[in-house]
This record gives structure tokens, sequence and C-alpha cells, in this order.
């Protein structure tokens, strides 16, 4: 395209390749309003609201472009954008015909979609293919590495982090790789490396996860101050870069108190989806999730799913649109649900499933842990879900939350306040959700599941209203892929090696004792 013909567009893209994006919005509607429907305005358009948040936005537009004058760049953006909707199968569609060896950006796209939607081997093939055709490509090795280690081939795994490491020697998320392996890799050499690459890196995605790496190899040598240095950093690095808000949290725990009383939600009954399919564990991360999802999985009538990124994104998009309506907050988000919406929303929550799922098993588990904050969207629009909140003690949980290397979802953590805080509001959301609809949260203790799990497990099933099978005590012996960081303690039989990981810091912990208050016992 001449772009002479078009010096709006032309400004318009200049303004986005300059990172100056509010401009080049403005110039790219300027020059739609003088071109209705010109397919190359309309591209960047849904570029520009993809890259800022406004998903659904952006699908219109690069519809609209790809509608008007098929392009394959726009095609790529679209199912780029879909697969940020976290609309997986729809993403690996159009991913599909645009794929190629000579492309392999794309092709670990494609590998980590199929992942996410339980083809674990396809999506080995593909990343194994990519590594001998582009062996000095380093994010290959690191999708690579992840994948081995979900499927339980450690030493496989940590070989391909460390040819990562060897391409790129500050490559965080692979260091983090290595150290989240529940046993000790590192040696000094390896400490002195670390060293050698924080001094260097500058990216907050590569500095962070180092020193959570180095943290956790002195944490090994029993180094504990040192290491309690490193985790601090690793979080301070992060919140520097996001400003979280830990009152918004609050905030919406106190709005969700106010707005569904007992009485509201007994009133707002008769309408979502009426599957009762679906098992939510929630909690906050590092409380069990994975091996009690491990658990309900060895069960012949549950299906373990893992991690769903659906309702998460479902929210992301029901807040998308109350925003343009003038609804600034989840809670009031929630609470305008039409009959209609709720119904719909539950059965496209439904649709999305089906692409993971595998067999014709009656319930399926969807173990998001921060689905905890979303209960009261599951309630309206999965009312006949079964919702399990696993618990850990606060000072455990919340220490091994603070250890951890996070992406930036799970901002509460990078400080010991937000993290205490996150805490206190999850335990006060289940707590209101016990007084409004008794009985629909069941609830297990991590401690009391480790040491007891046979009865723990039968007076779950019992409240679940499903027979208890022998099977789930037997859940280390299950094969099948597990994509979160609990990879490897869910293939071993019960101990208590996670408990009390936070005492060899109390010194240092103060800031989280006074956040969680009563809780820190």
């Amino acid at each position: 395209m001449n772009l002479h013909a078009f010096p709006l567009l032309a400004r318009a893209e200049q303004s986005f390749h300059a990172g100056r994006h509010d401009e080049a919005a403005r110039l790219a509607m300027a020059h739609q309003r003088q071109n209705p429907g010109e397919p190359r305005g309309l591209s960047l358009l849904g570029l520009l609201a993809t890259e800022t948040g406004a998903l659904y936005q952006g699908e219109i537009f690069l519809r609209r472009s790809l509608g008007a004058a098929p392009n394959r760049d726009t095609a790529l953006n679209l199912a780029r954008n879909l697969n940020q909707q976290s609309r997986l199968a729809e993403a690996l569609a159009l991913f599909e015909p645009l794929r190629s060896d000579s492309d392999p950006q794309t092709e670990v796209v494609v590998s980590l979609i199929l992942d996410k939607l339980g083809r674990h081997e396809e999506s080995r093939t593909i990343l194994e293919r990519m590594a001998k055709r582009y062996p000095d490509r380093p994010n290959i090795w690191l999708a690579y590495g992840h994948n081995l280690r979900f499927d339980g081939q450690t030493d496989k795994a940590i070989e391909a982090y460390r040819r990562a490491i060897a391409l790129q020697a500050d490559l965080g998320e692979a260091w983090w790789g290595i150290a989240s392996i529940k046993r000790k890799v590192f040696d000094a050499n390896d400490i002195a490396a670390m060293k050698e690459a924080i001094a260097v890196a500058v990216d907050a995605a590569n500095l962070a996860p180092l020193h959570f790496a180095l943290g956790r190899a002195l944490q090994a040598e029993q180094r504990y101050e040192e290491a309690f240095a490193h985790f601090a950093e690793a979080n301070a690095i992060w919140a520097r870069e996001l400003h979280y808000d830990s009152g918004q949290l609050s905030r919406e725990v106190e709005e969700s108190e106010r707005l569904f009383t007992a009485e509201a939600l007994n009133a707002s009954q008769g309408a979502g989806d009426p599957s009762s399919a679906p098992i939510f564990i929630v909690s906050l991360p590092r409380s069990g999730s994975t091996l009690l999802e491990q658990m309900l999985g060895s069960h012949p009538d549950i299906e373990p799913l893992g991690e769903l990124p659906h309702i998460p994104a479902l929210l992301r998009t029901m807040m998308e649109g109350a925003t343009r309506a003038g609804i600034r907050s989840v809670p009031e988000a929630i609470a305008r649900l039409s009959p209609q919406d709720r119904t719909g929303m539950g059965q496209e929550y439904l649709r999305r499933v089906q692409a993971h799922r595998k067999t014709e098993r009656p319930y399926f588990v969807d173990k998001m842990p921060h689905n905890w904050s979303n209960a009261l969207l599951l309630r309206q629009i999965l009312p006949n879900a079964h919702v399990v909140d696993i618990r850990r003690d606060a000072m455990t949980c919340c220490w091994s939350n603070f250890s951890h290397s996070f992406s930036r979802a799970h901002a509460s953590s990078f400080t010991l306040e937000g993290i205490g805080r996150a805490y206190v509001d999850y335990v006060r959301l289940m707590a209101h959700l016990d007084r409004a609809l008794p009985g629909w949260v069941k609830h297990v203790a991590y401690d009391e599941l480790i040491e007891r799990p046979e009865p723990v497990l039968r007076a779950l099933f019992e409240g679940l209203g499903i027979r208890f099978d022998e099977e789930v005590l037997r859940f280390h012996e299950a094969k099948r892929t597990v994509r979160t960081p609990s990879a490897e303690q869910v293939r071993r039989p019960l101990n208590r090696e996670g408990v009390g990981t936070w005492k060899p810091y109390e010194a240092w912990l103060g800031p989280l004792r006074e956040a969680l208050g009563n809780l820190a016992v």
C-alpha cells in the first residue's frame, strides 16, 4: 500500500512504532473517519486496542480488517488477540493455516496453546523440532524445558534450561526453572554465575527471577539472611514496576459483602447454567491446590484439567464492557448481570472447557487458585458447580508466595504487607460466603489433608455428593502432566516438606505478621 495517499495513517503508524499509542489511536481514528472501513487503519486500531488490554474491541477491529482485505499479519494479530482472551481453540484454529517452520515464534506460541489444552505430546513434538532447527534460540529451549518438567522428565528439563542459559546467561526464567525444582540442583559455580548475570541484567523480566533463583540456591545452603535479601529485591523489582494497590482487593471484598447478602443471593436464584460438572478448587497460590487436584483427579468419575484460564478471561471481557457502561468495580458488574448474561457466561465457560476434555467423566476439576476472588461470579453463572477451598496456614502460605517467582498476574505477593492483606481478604470473603451460602463452599485444611488424608477426603467427597474411591489415596501413582510449580511434589507420597518453611526467616517477617494480625499463628 502507498501510504502517501493516507498521510494520517502514515503518521499513526510512525507514532505506534515510537510507542506513542494514544497519539497513534487518535490519528488512526481520524484516518477512519476520512476513509471508513479502510483495512490497514482498522488493523492498526485492532493492534492498539489489543496492546492496551481492550481485547474484545481489538478483536472487532481486526475482524473488520480481515473481512475487508485478508492479510497474514492481521490474521496473526487476531490469533494472538484470541489467545490473550484465552479462547484457545479458536486461536489455534486461526494459527494453523499461518504456521511455518520458518516462523519459530509462532510455532512456540502454538506449542504453548497445545500445552494449555492438554495436548502435551503434540506441544513437545513442535518444540523438539524447533530446537533442532533453531538450536541458538534460548526461548525455544526455555519452553522445551517447561514442557519436559511438567511431564516429569526433570533431568531432561534441567538440560534444556541449561542450554537456554548457555545461550543467554541472564535468562532469569531459565534459572528459576531449575531453582523451582524440588531438589538441590545448584552448586557454587551456579551461584557465582547467577551473581554475574545479576550484575549485567537490566530487564526486570530477567532480573527479578534471577534474584528469586539465587535466593532459592542460597536457601538450600542455609544462608538465610542472604537468601532473604535476594527474595526481597526480586519482589521489590516487580513492586516498583507495577505500583500495586493492596487496598483495591480489600475494597472489592467489602463491596461484595454489601452487595451479595444472603437475601440478595437467594433472590437471584434461577439463572446461570445448571451444570454440576465443574469442581473449582480455590485458594491463594502455594496452598496445596495441585495436591488436592491430583487426589480428586485420581477418582474414576473426575477429570483433572489443571489451572484453566477461562473464568478470569470471562471476567476480563465482562469488565471491558462494564467499564464502557460506566461501571467501575467487579462486584457491581457481577451484581448487574442479567439472567441472560449469567446463563450465557456459564454456557460459554463450559464451551471453552470442552476443548480441554479427553474423557466423558461426569465431573472435572478447574484448579485456578485465583478463582477464590471470583467465587461470586462462579455462583451467579454456574450455581450448581462445586467449590472447594483448600487453606494453608497463613505464615507458610504467605512466605511461600513471597519467595516464589510469579508473573505480574499475582502482584499481591510482591510485598510482605500485600500478600498478608490478600490472605486476610481471602479468609474474609470465604467467611462471608459461609454466612450467606452455608455449605456451598467446602473447606479443606492443608495440614489436616497431609496428616489424615483418608478421613479428610472421605468427608470432602460426602460433602460433594460423590462416592469415595480408594484410588484417591494412591494419587502419586497417577501418570499425568502437571503444569504447576508443584509438578514434582504431587508425584511423591505425602510429606511435610513444605510445612513451616517461613521459620528460618522469622526475624524479617514483621510486616507480614502485622498485616495478618490474629491469623499469624
